[in-house]
């Protein structure tokens, strides 16, 4: 399976090494390094040979603590920008340094610079932060060291995450206006039953009719909110702290995701939307000249649970001999178009290419689902909400219906 890492993570420490030089005398060094095993590679690349590691003997305190995500897909654009204007790695890196005003982000560059100045690839670098920077990012460069392009892969890099976030920008627009309906709705309710509907109540104590049912019950729960306010709304706010605390938890939300997957319409079209992502991250690691079974390992994290069972089945199956296009529809992640497209894909020795082309082809799907499905929810919901707000205000003003009748 994927490769273990053991650099430390988001650390920067000091080893003491013990090594024969050049002239076989046997010395001692001290090299700043995110794991021991960068620390040997470093002493390797400067004509020693290790005999020990010791350490680490002191940890910077600049690489320490907690940190906020790289924003890799920025740094990627700005560094491809300096690249094409003629600066070498290091001045690149050094100026994208100097600019930056998040120590965070600073504290990553600097260790990135120093141990380029050191001799490691830029791959080894990035590859000391796992938690800033993806197995996904670190392949794609180091892909790069072997062709000699860093721009280019830069700039499949960046492709890349552009496509992502534009199906993400297209699930966050689509849900932006029925969230804000939602909201104004419930807070127009939450006005009429905390403060309408107990002025109502109390002018009702007195009269002297038979109240209709539902009437009678809105205004019974309207005198209760007048005399227990403070506990109705620390009681929603308890029960919205609970809602938000069970929806953090990992096992809850595994359960309600395999909930949602089991509905027949949205299971669908959930499944397309991760298989374009798949494919997507398997074309831009295939480009990159990364083994597809290697890629598939690489990109299973990007899945729901069920998802990566069957990408796993399917790298095994490849493992075997099997063809890409027979491996992933046997393991239920190939649609019948995909499986096609697979298919003529392997024929012409366009497999990563044609696996951009499935990926469009998905998210495409997904906006016309989304399309169709906001067109109708959104009615729905106003519709819905309407009807809420009105069935209230109706039966706070059935008692004055039944009072005028009675009067006349």
């Amino acid at each position: 399976m994927g490769r273990k890492r053991t650099w430390a993570i988001d650390r920067a420490m000091r080893y003491e090494l013990r090594a024969v030089n050049a002239r076989n005398e046997v010395v001692a060094l001290q090299l700043e390094a995110a794991s021991d095993a960068l620390a040997r590679e470093l002493a390797r690349r400067q004509g020693y040979e290790v005999i020990g590691v010791s350490g680490p003997a002191i940890r910077i305190p600049a690489l320490t603590g907690r940190r906020g995500r790289f924003p890799t897909a920025l740094f990627s654009a700005e560094l491809l920008a300096l690249l094409d204007a003629g600066l070498n790695l290091v001045e690149a890196l050094q100026a994208l340094l100097e600019k930056e005003r998040t120590s965070d982000a600073q504290r990553v560059l600097e260790a990135v610079v120093a141990s380029l100045r050191e001799g490691l690839p830029l791959s080894a670098a990035l590859g000391s932060f796992p938690e800033h920077f993806s197995d996904l990012y670190v392949a794609t460069i180091r892909s790069s060291e072997r062709t000699g392009d860093l721009k280019e892969a830069l700039a499949r890099f960046i492709a890349y995450d552009e496509e992502l976030d534009k199906v993400r920008r297209k699930v966050i627009a689509a849900a932006i206006y029925p969230a804000i309906l939602l909201a104004v709705g419930t807070l127009v309710l939450g006005f009429l039953l905390f403060y309408v509907v107990p002025r109502f109540a109390r002018v009702y104590e007195d009269v002297a009719i038979d109240l209709p049912f539902f009437s009678s019950v809105l205004l019974a729960i309207g005198q209760w909110i007048e005399h227990h306010g403070l506990l109705a709304l620390v009681s929603l706010a308890g029960g919205g702290a609970v809602l938000v605390h069970l929806l953090a938890q990992p096992d809850v939300r595994a359960r309600l995701g395999r909930r949602l997957w089991q509905l027949p319409a949205l299971g669908e079209r959930m499944k397309t939307y991760q298989l374009a992502r798949l494919y997507r991250t398997l074309a831009m690691l295939l480009r990159a000249g990364v083994p597809i079974v290697q890629a598939a390992e690489m990109a299973h994290g990007l899945l729901a649970p069920h998802l990566k069972l069957a990408l796993h089945r399917a790298a095994s199956m490849m493992t075997e001999g099997r063809s890409v296009s027979a491996a992933m529809t046997e393991a239920g992640l190939a649609t019948a178009v995909g499986s096609r497209m697979l298919r003529v894909g392997e024929t012409g020795g366009r497999v990563g290419d044609m696996m951009e082309r499935i990926a469009r082809f998905h998210d495409d799907e997904t906006a016309r689902f989304l399309d169709t499905f906001m067109r109708a929810l959104e009615p729905a919901l106003m519709a819905f909400l309407g009807l809420a707000v009105g069935m209230v205000v109706v039966m706070m003003y059935m008692p004055i219906f039944e009072l005028a009748g009675s009067l006349q």
